[in-house]
């Protein structure tokens, strides 16, 4: 259980991040795609029904987003290197690439290409794998399955009178607010502006990269400077 306040970052980190997902995965299922983007099983699942009816193509379609997905979680590994989430400038280089994988999907989108299928599942697996755990909490960030299971296991505990860890508690429902507002975002976008909505996310995505980039450049040059 955390024994201290965690840093203001850990939540707007984590509401930023779901923020990204939920708009993406709303262009998915209205989108080319028709499905969502940011997570894996309900993916898998399709491509087995298509496999299984016979239509190879279109089973092959939903793996490769789901090999895309995979993709996207080697790059974090190899960029960010960490299991644990902690405030270091790889963060700041893995969301410049997700960004740019994010302009790329709306791009491609809009020449009508597959391929904005398998840029945006890779930049949801590329965000997913950033930040893997903190003091024990584990973080997903482009999928709710894990989070919701977590927090209805603290609300079950809450009503027995134990021990519940209300960061956790605090931390999952920002990330589940984060995630249905950013569905709702990139919902209310999409009449208007197609797939081109994916610029949004790509642009907080740069910001927040560059930001953090900056930020810990800043805090890095503040010793020696006095």
């Amino acid at each position: 259980m955390l024994r201290k306040q965690p840093p203001f970052w850990v939540f707007f980190g984590g509401l930023s991040l779901t923020l990204i997902a939920g708009s993406t995965n709303a262009v998915g299922f209205l989108g080319f795609a028709h499905q969502g983007l940011t997570h894996v099983t309900g993916t898998v699942t399709l491509s087995s029904i298509e496999l299984a009816k016979g239509n190879v193509m279109l089973g092959l379609r939903a793996m490769t987003i789901v090999i895309s997905f995979l993709l996207g979680a080697v790059v974090s590994g190899y960029v960010v290197r960490d299991s644990t989430l902690r405030a270091t400038r790889n963060y700041g280089a893995a969301l410049l690439i997700e960004s740019a994988l994010l302009f790329a999907s709306a791009y491609s989108f809009h020449q009508g290409s597959l391929l904005g299928e398998y840029f945006a599942a890779a930049a949801s697996g590329l965000q997913n794998a950033m930040a893997t755990t903190y003091s024990g909490a584990t973080l997903r960030t482009t999928h709710l399955t894990g989070i919701v299971t977590d927090l209805g296991t603290s609300i079950g505990h809450a009503m027995r009178r134990l021990p519940v860890d209300w960061f956790r508690f605090r931390l999952f429902s920002v990330l589940i607010f984060g995630f249905t507002a950013g569905g709702f975002l990139g919902a209310v976008l999409y009449p208007a502006f197609g797939t081109d909505t994916l610029v949004l996310p790509a642009v907080y995505a740069l910001c927040l990269g560059v930001g953090s980039l900056i930020m810990l450049s800043r805090n890095r040059t503040t010793p020696a400077a006095r």
